[in-house]
């Protein structure tokens, strides 16, 4: 495709030559001799060719990054641009027809005219998309609901952690999860791009993160859309998750994440947030002091003496005095429990005076 645009733009920069060379010959015709003159309209071609090589190095990294932006445009733009380049195609060949029989400066009047008329026709078809929507009503984003900046009530944008995570499947069975979920143009670019990934790891991830979207689309009662009508202060050179919030924010929807960056940036924005690691723990059952189980224990803990057992929801148990007890089951009664950021973390002392009673209320542990 490159070497195609090259030679493409050669061509024209010598055609484009010729009548430069022309012209120029003419007025320098008194001074040179004849021969010198087929040198001097060969250095104008030369030139022509050697300028449209550097317009077209330049013009196909205009051309991939606008490729690229096409990706991401709403059908309605699309459309619209479409439209607008044949308007000004049209508009500017019937305006230059009396200039065609114009021999040497005849096609560039032309090219130049289409230059100037075909972006004048894209910004105004691009102006009068939101007029194109009655005449085509098929071109609307089906989550526009008719007006741009509206989304119904409930929706949530998802980032691309969440649907690699795949917990959103099951919670979304369950019926927990309703509204519509919304997952932006650039989150499926950025999944594609990871399950195209040469990193086996990544590439893993990102094929995980598309069968999930599959799986999501084919749950009865969820609604997944694959949302491309961005804000105007939507800014394609950013990261995705700051894209991500601006477009939640910019369309009042929620952000669903489980990434710790994502949910910080969406408070920090005023964003409404859900969090499916904060959801996992709010789950969690709370133990109060005195409670009564028996853990596996699985490892020492760090201060002497202690052992350390898991519970099947992950609840980390640090257990004084139960070292010496490692790869058993002991019971064991609910000291005091703690918060951290990690999680919840149980305190507990081997309940020596439960361990003869034939029953116990057990909580089997997770084996490491």
């Amino acid at each position: 495709m490159w070497i195609a645009l090259v030679l493409a733009f050669i061509g024209m920069g010598v055609a484009v030559g010729g009548p430069i060379a022309e012209g120029a010959g003419r007025i320098v015709l008194k001074w040179v001799e004849k021969a010198d003159l087929t040198f001097f309209k060969l250095g104008i071609h030369v030139v022509t060719a050697l300028i449209a090589f550097l317009v077209a190095l330049r013009g196909f990294r205009l051309l991939v990054q606008s490729v690229t932006y096409l990706e991401e445009m709403p059908l309605l733009d699309k459309a619209a641009a479409s439209i607008g380049v044949l308007l000004g195609l049209s508009i500017a060949l019937l305006a230059t027809v009396p200039f065609a029989s114009i021999e040497g400066i005849g096609l560039p009047i032309r090219i130049c005219v289409v230059l100037l008329f075909v972006p004048a026709g894209i910004l105004f078809a691009l102006a009068a998309k939101d007029q194109m929507v009655y005449v085509f009503p098929w071109l609307a984003t089906p989550a526009m609901d008719g007006r741009s900046d509206v989304l119904p009530e409930g929706a949530k944008c998802l980032d691309t952690n969440i649907i690699i995570d795949g917990r959103i499947v099951d919670i979304a069975t369950t019926g927990f999860l309703g509204g519509m979920l919304l997952v932006p143009g650039f989150v499926l670019k950025e999944l594609r791009q990871i399950a195209d990934s040469a990193d086996e790891v990544k590439r893993a991830r990102g094929k995980r993160g598309l069968e999930v979207l599959n799986r999501l689309q084919s749950l009865p009662g969820v609604q997944v859309v694959i949302y491309e009508d961005y804000p105007d202060t939507d800014k394609p050179e950013q990261e995705v998750d700051v894209r991500l919030v601006s477009l939640a924010r910019a369309r009042n929807a929620a952000v669903l994440t489980n990434d710790h960056g994502v949910a910080q940036l969406a408070r920090l924005q005023g964003v409404q947030l859900l969090n499916v690691n904060e959801l996992a723990q709010a789950l969690r059952p709370a133990y109060l002091p005195g409670e009564e189980f028996v853990v596996t224990i699985v490892k020492e803990g760090k201060e002497p003496g202690q052992g350390v057992g898991y519970l099947d929801d992950g609840t980390m148990i640090v257990v004084e005095g139960a070292s010496k007890h490692l790869g058993k089951s002991v019971p064991v009664a609910v000291t005091s429990t703690l918060q951290t950021s990690a999680g919840k973390m149980i305190f507990a002392d081997i309940n020596v005076g439960q361990a003869a009673r034939p029953k116990i209320a057990e909580r089997p542990a997770r084996k490491a």
